[in-house]
């Protein structure tokens, strides 16, 4: 039995309405049914891009967003159906490294301060001293000096204070470590010492990691297993290798065509896939299919009416995808355009829904407020004067445009 594993995991935001009683008109389909298994010592890595519900998957393994529907079983046990206080219990073996670094941290408490209060709260250490002690060896782990205990986060660069949040999850001595975006908002150099910490620790001490990331790169170097996510779904799931090595899914295959390569022989020759439109709305998504609207191969009698589900095509390698085969021999017809095409194409819609928006704005009305429809006679356009002000309005009655002197004075002004 793997350490984690979420089967079905939905999580809906309700959208409400109403001035003095709220009601619900709808909702966010942020995690619309995610089934992933992590085992222990393993790194699993979740791409996606923005919006598609990586960091809301995260947050709700650690209960941190109730969950809708589905199960969150950690060690055997479901953490879906705890109570909070059994559920504050086992935070202590599962913990978060946020994206934000300098946000995560309390800017009025000290780091022996921020370092102690999980401690403390879960029973960790005798006493002071002996927590102080153990947050220094968890200091020199992820390499920073012991002096930094009497300090505050703003006297740390964004790479320190990153390392500060693995610490603060460290002291805590979790199974399973969820780390969103870990080295997002980190320079380059300082995303690779980060990276290489996580590493060492991950050897070192047996952890378990889902790193949430968009960077395909990063996550490449990282992960054993790779899940993809699209509007709230998994699309393919597969070892690390195989993923980068043979994209299955349309989504995967548009995504991997986006990273850039080093060789310049290379960049040249590659086929680059461009998607029509932008993502859909996790608030109305698209019946069947998620990628459906935007898929070159997407077949309608199909793909519009019915939810792949995630199969396993051999190997580990899992797809949601009704024609995985066919696209890969090559006997689906393409629907729609991957080249400058699209791009062309998504210009022209959000042209034509400006237009169409401009077109539909309401005219200004009659003094009752009834809409009347503005008419302009064809054989007499309407002009408009290059120059507006009192000049412009002084030809029209004949009468001299008052100066600067006259409008001090308190004078006539247009």
């Amino acid at each position: 039995m793997s350490l984690l594993e979420l089967d079905d995991v939905k999580v809906h935001f309700p959208v409400k309405k109403g001035l003095f009683f709220d009601r619900t008109v709808g909702h966010v389909y942020a995690v619309d049914g995610v089934s992933l298994s992590i085992e222990a010592g393993q790194t699993y890595g979740l791409v996606g891009e923005s919006g598609c519900g990586k960091t809301t998957l995260g947050r709700a393994v650690l209960r941190l967003n109730d969950i809708t529907d589905g199960g969150v079983v950690f060690d055997g046990t479901d953490l879906a159906k705890l109570p909070g206080e059994e559920m504050r219990a086992f935070r202590r073996r599962l913990q978060m490294v946020f994206q934000d670094p300098l946000g995560s941290l309390n800017p009025r408490q000290n780091i022996e301060s921020i370092l102690s209060e999980g401690m403390a709260a879960h029973g960790i250490g005798k006493d002071q001293a002996e927590r102080r002690e153990k947050i220094k060896a968890i200091l020199a782990k992820v390499g920073l000096p012991s002096n930094a205990l009497s300090r505050y986060p703003h006297e740390f660069s964004g790479g320190q204070r990153q390392r500060i949040g693995i610490a603060r999850a460290l002291v805590l001595e979790p199974d399973v470590i969820i780390c969103d975006e870990p080295v997002s908002a980190l320079d380059v150099s300082v995303q690779a010492q980060v990276i290489n910490l996580l590493e060492e620790l991950q050897e070192s001490l047996g952890l378990t990691y889902l790193v949430i990331a968009h960077d395909l790169a990063v996550v490449r170097h990282i992960s054993d297993v790779i899940g993809v996510m699209y509007l709230g779904g998994l699309v393919e799931e597969a070892p690390s290798d195989a993923l980068y090595a043979k994209p299955r899914h349309p989504y995967t295959k548009a995504l991997m065509s986006a990273v850039p390569v080093p060789d310049p022989e290379v960049e040249d020759r590659r086929e680059r896939i461009l998607l029509h439109g932008d993502l859909p709305s996790p608030a109305n998504p698209p019946a069947g299919c998620r990628f459906h609207t935007r898929c070159p191969w997407v077949q309608e009698t199909k793909c519009a009416t019915e939810r792949p589900p995630l199969l396993d095509t051999g190997g580990g390698h899992k797809v949601a995808c009704h024609f995985t085969a066919e696209i890969e021999a090559g006997t689906v017809e393409q629907t729609l355009a991957t080249g400058i095409e699209a791009v062309i194409a998504t210009e022209a819609v959000a042209a034509e829904a400006v237009e169409t928006s401009e077109g539909e704005a309401p005219e200004a009305g009659s003094g009752t407020g009834a809409k009347e429809p503005a008419t302009v006679p064809a054989q007499e356009p309407a002009t408009v004067p290059a120059q507006a002000g009192p000049e412009a309005d002084a030809k029209e009655t004949g009468k001299k445009a008052p100066d600067a002197t006259e409008k001090a004075e308190g004078g006539p002004t247009a």
